[in-house]
């Protein structure tokens, strides 16, 4: 998406709220902020094995940052996984095993 859509407010597909009929389920009913700062929140789980953070921007756009101080400004949450990958220099793979294994045993720890 275009940063003039954004500002528009034309939603982005990754936005589930945004079109509920495409997932349907409980996320249809969850409003669009709520939804939102809940991916944000899954995604840092991710993130946080990569020392990176992802905050929500206005409700438009996300800014991807470093420990280090470097930012950047994603559009959408497909673009976070590039630009994460650029950041850090190397490639990003949430699906890796290594990263999963991560993932469980932060979650088992809570």
């Amino acid at each position: 998406m275009c940063s003039l859509c954004g500002l528009l407010g034309e939603d982005h597909w990754t936005d589930m709220s945004a079109s509920p009929e495409t997932f349907g389920g409980q996320s249809a009913v969850r409003p669009r902020r709520q939804e939102r700062f809940r991916r944000v929140k899954l995604i840092n789980e991710i993130l946080k094995i990569y020392a990176l953070r992802l905050d929500d921007w206005q409700g438009q756009s996300f800014i991807l940052s470093s420990r280090t101080g470097k930012t950047e400004i994603v559009d959408n949450l497909m673009a976070v996984w590039p630009a994460a990958e650029q950041m850090i220099g190397r490639p990003l793979d949430p699906t890796d095993p290594a990263v999963l294994a991560r993932l469980r045993n932060q979650t088992a720890g809570q």
